[in-house]
This record gives structure tokens, C-alpha cells and sequence, in this order.
């Protein structure tokens, strides 16, 4: 007689079908970011044109494909940020389950900040960081004849930019996991020091040696991170208070009843 399979306990079955649930979510996450690639993949010519529309010289190809990969790099930034807020609602849906009702409604408010701040932060990278650099290291190459390839300006200039994309999503990202309790005011304020080191490194290894340059840098990211600390200091107040509300309102209706 063949030996009967053991049937899978209560917890294992939630814990597949959490397991499914947010594969299903990842999968529709790629998804979105593959046709938002080919939509921006129409309108790339305009974007690379835009972008190279104050150089004195036309960029340089060492092989007929190098095109293709400046105009995948091009789009996908714009699909990454188009993808952003699609996959800020698929995480929110997948923890919606867990969430109160409360938390359900403060949380959805969060998603949209999630794109404004990536473009926020792409935007300070391309025009105050990467014209920072780039000047610097033309000042340097002064006694060298210079030709850019697309291919290594491009990267050059997205590494300058995306970078400060998701650093800027860190408020955003802070306040969502305190409105559903991963993280607290107290937590962000011990890891303090951690954090002002990790990003002043940051910032230095992405700057030109100079002081002036790593404080323009180092200033925003800390002051990004202090904001953080703020907002997740008043939405755990109000956490907290809700709270208290509903606790008092409970036990005035205990009382209410045993009257």
C-alpha cells in the first residue's frame, strides 16, 4: 500500500499562496516595465537629441550596434520611472491584507510621491551634479583632444543621474514603512550616524575632489535623510494617537455595555 502524502498544514498553505501572490505581482511589475520600454523606445530619437543639443561635436560609435544599447539605456530610464509608481501599488496591494483601514488610506497617498520624487532626484543629478563633474573633468582633459563615444557619455551621464533617482525616493520609502510599522522614529534616529557616513561616502565617490563639490552633494542627501526622520516622526504620532482614540472610544463602549 502506497504510503499516504502528508497534507500541507494551515500555515504552509498561506505561506505558498503569499509565495504566488507575489510572484503574480512581480510578473505583472516586468511586465509593465517592458511595455513602458517599448513605448519609450518610440520617442527615444527626440529624448537623445534633447540631451545632446549644447555639444559642440557629434558622438562617436565604434560599432553599428552601440545605438541600440544608448537608446535602451535612454528608455529605460523613462520606463524605470513610469514602472516606479506600478510597482509601488503592486507592493501596496500586497500588503493591503495586513494593513487597517486607516493604514489602507494613509498609505495609497504615498504612491504617487514614489515617481515625483525618482524624477526630483534624476533632475538634480542632470542638472546641478552632472554638469558639476562633467566640467571638472573637461578642465582636466584641457590638454587632450577629447571624442566622446555615445556609448561611454551616456553611461557616464546616467551614472551621474539615476543613482540620485532612487536616493531620493528615501522619504517616500521611510514613511510608508512606518505608517505599516517596520520602521520608527527611534530606529532612523540610532542608525543616524550609519546613515550620514554611508551617504557622505557616497557622495564623495561621485564627486570631484573638491570640498565644495561633495558638499553640494553630501548637504541634500542628509538633508533628505533628516526629512525622513520628520515625516516618520509625525506619521508614528499619529499612529499613536489613532490609537489612543480608538482605546478610549473601546473601553467607553465596555463601560457603556456593563452599565
Amino acid at each position: 500500500m502506497a504510503d499516504k502524502q502528508p497534507t500541507p498544514t494551515a500555515a504552509n498553505a498561506s505561506f505558498i499562496g503569499h509565495i504566488a501572490e507575489l510572484r503574480r505581482r512581480i510578473l505583472f511589475t516586468a511586465a509593465a516595465f517592458v511595455v513602458s520600454l517599448c513605448g519609450a523606445f518610440v520617442y527615444v530619437k527626440e529624448l537623445y537629441r534633447w540631451l545632446v543639443r549644447d555639444l559642440d561635436q557629434k558622438l562617436a560609435i565604434l560599432a553599428p550596434s552601440d545605438i541600440i544599447w544608448v537608446y535602451l539605456m535612454l528608455a529605460g530610464v523613462i520606463a524605470i520611472a513610469v514602472t516606479i509608481p506600478i510597482a509601488g501599488w503592486q507592493l501596496w496591494q500586497f500588503v493591503k491584507p495586513a494593513l487597517s483601514a486607516v493604514e489602507r488610506r494613509t498609505t495609497v497617498g504615498y504612491i504617487p510621491m514614489l515617481a515625483t520624487l525618482f524624477i526630483a532626484g534624476n533632475s538634480f543629478g542632470y542638472f546641478v551634479i552632472y554638469p558639476m563633474v562633467l566640467g571638472f573633468l573637461e578642465n582636466m582633459s584641457g590638454d587632450f583632444e577629447t571624442v566622446y563615444t555615445a556609448s561611454k557619455y551616456f553611461s557616464f551621464m546616467l551614472n551621474m543621474t539615476v543613482p540620485f533617482g532612487f536616493l531620493f525616493e528615501m522619504p517616500a520609502i521611510v514613511v510608508f514603512l512606518t505608517s505599516i510599522g517596520i520602521l520608527s522614529p527611534n530606529r532612523l534616529a540610532k542608525a543616524r550616524k550609519l546613515a550620514y557616513f554611508a551617504l557622505t561616502v557616497t557622495a564623495v565617490m561621485i564627486t570631484p575632489p573638491d570640498i565644495v563639490s561633495d558638499l553640494l552633494v553630501v548637504a541634500p542627501l542628509l538633508l533628505l535623510y533628516e526629512i525622513s526622520v520628520t515625516l516618520s516622526k509625525w506619521v508614528f504620532r499619529v499612529k499613536q494617537s489613532k490609537r489612543s482614540k480608538q482605546s478610549e472610544s473601546s473601553n467607553l463602549a465596555h463601560r457603556e455595555s456593563f452599565l
